[in-house]
């Protein structure tokens, strides 16, 4: 857990009557920037003992502020974890549980953008969104953003070389990218077109008003591409690893890099200090590029390196694999340095983290609880910090409920039996007692009907626009077939 920055601080903000004891002034209203990235493991980064791709400002983030061991992903695949993350409910709550990628949310559903704008933000989102395709209620200008540029549909993006991208659900075309069928080769890689947009946005706003930036940026996504003129190749195209590897360890890299120029650009415009950035992948690993010596995958995503630490599972199932992402934040003056914390979370709890932060309230039917003690310290959040009665997801047909060390999981395979897990003692989930703490396993799945409700999604106005990006991906000419 982190600690005070400082009394007299605290002080200063109770005499200010500030409540929580975390936003200032409106003019001083911190900054938020939430950096998603789209697959990035648990084990992988530097920071969380990755020793074959480079993340030094991933690195140098986390000795300046925090990190999260045990704050999970909302869900174990891309849109319905960004559903939890950006609406701060869990997946028996949330208008979206599937991984479709075009699914709406519904038009008055609260959002992080949508609270913060009503604080007198500026919102601006910049990658990968995948909770409403044009045409419907879930399209990011309809959920508190004023500008959002890059793929609605989560398909859109499985391409860094489309057609075009989008700004509020109107096409920007990408020059030299019209060849049908080509996914990773064109004239203009998007990931560089959205990062600057990123920046652009940044600059405008930093000094001026208060901003969030989401940055829900697709690398180290597959299919993997990276132009070979970005200085992140030339570190890994003669490793003698399976060219997707390799291709995976520079954009993850180029990613690192990103981040470090978001952090310079707020040091040159005098706001790093006003400004808290979170940066986490969006759910847990596949095991990629295993071979005989690496069965967990090549960079080792759910198997610590330098350990016997293992979590079971990985993306699309309900197992810790599934789930562990890494997750790190800082805020210069706020956060204490080399912090390590070991508050058990998820996603939903980011949107009422944020809302305390800049002293707005947190939304009926939310599901998450602030984190704001764990992250700036007890004496400083003026508070000691809550815990979860228990964790809930849902996936398909699968069930998890957790509660403190206890894990009931209903796998996600048809005709699965329920299983029950003490994770503080087998992470690893590999010693089943269903059998033998069957009364402790019908208590948990008790809890299953109370996070539970009926699934109301949102709206569509027209589908056609949305078919239109499903299909980008093979190139314009495709389009118009």
């Amino acid at each position: 857990m982190t600690k005070v920055v400082s009394m007299s601080s605290w002080l200063t903000l109770v005499l200010l009557g500030l409540g929580s004891g975390v936003a200032e002034a409106n003019s001083d209203k911190p900054n938020v920037i939430y950096i998603l990235s789209d697959e990035i493991a648990y084990f992988e980064p530097g920071f969380m003992g990755g020793e074959l791709i480079d993340t030094p400002n991933l690195d140098q983030m986390a000795a300046e502020g925090i990190v999260f061991r045990h704050l999970l992903s909302g869900a174990p695949a891309c849109a319905p974890a960004r559903a939890t993350l950006m609406t701060g409910r869990h997946l028996g709550r949330t208008s979206m549980r599937d991984n479709q990628g075009d699914t709406p949310i519904r038009a008055d559903e609260e959002t992080i953008a949508s609270i913060l704008k009503r604080e007198g933000y500026a919102t601006g989102g910049f990658g990968k969104w995948g909770l409403g395709g044009r045409g419907s209620s879930g399209v990011p200008e309809k959920q508190g953003f004023d500008v959002f540029f890059g793929y609605y549909h989560q398909v859109h993006a499985h391409t860094f070389y489309p057609p075009y991208l989008i700004r509020n659900s109107e096409e920007v075309p990408l020059q030299g990218n019209d060849i049908v069928g080509f996914r990773r080769s064109g004239e203009t890689y998007a990931h560089y077109e959205i990062h600057e947009a990123a920046m652009d946005f940044i600059r405008e706003h930093a000094g001026e008003r208060p901003f969030f930036a989401y940055l829900p940026y697709t690398p180290p996504h597959g299919p993997f591409a990276i132009p070979e003129s970005d200085p992140a190749w030339a570190k890994y195209k003669d490793k003698p690893w399976p060219m997707d590897a390799r291709l995976y360890a520079a954009m993850t890299t180029m990613l690192d890099r990103h981040v470090g120029e978001i952090r310079e650009l707020l040091k040159e415009k005098g706001v790093a200090e006003n400004t808290l950035i979170f940066f986490s992948g969006d759910n847990g690993a596949d095991d990629r590029f295993a071979d005989k010596e690496n069965p967990r995958g090549l960079f080792s995503g759910n198997k610590d390196p330098h350990s016997d630490l293992e979590y079971r599972g990985g993306k699309g199932n309900l197992y810790q694999g599934a789930l562990r992402v890494p997750f790190v934040a800082v805020w210069p003056g706020r956060i204490e340095p080399g912090s390590v914390s070991d508050f058990l979370g998820y996603f939903p709890d980011v949107l009422p983290t944020i809302a305390e932060v800049v002293g707005a309230e947190t939304p009926s039917g939310v599901t998450g609880i602030s984190f704001v003690p764990e992250l700036i310290g007890v004496e400083a959040a003026g508070r000691e910090q809550a815990q979860h009665d228990y964790l809930y997801w849902e996936f398909r047909r699968g069930r998890v409920v957790r509660q403190g060390n206890w894990r009931a999981v209903l796998p996600t395979r048809r005709g699965a039996s329920w299983e029950l897990y003490d994770v503080s003692k087998d992470p690893s989930e590999s010693n089943n007692l269903a059998e033998v703490r069957p009364e402790l396993l019908a208590r948990l799945q008790a809890l299953v009907e109370q996070a539970r409700e009926p699934v109301r999604g949102g709206t569509w106005k027209n589908r056609e626009l949305n078919e239109r990006d499903r299909r980008a991906k093979f190139g314009r000419h495709d389009q118009e077939t």
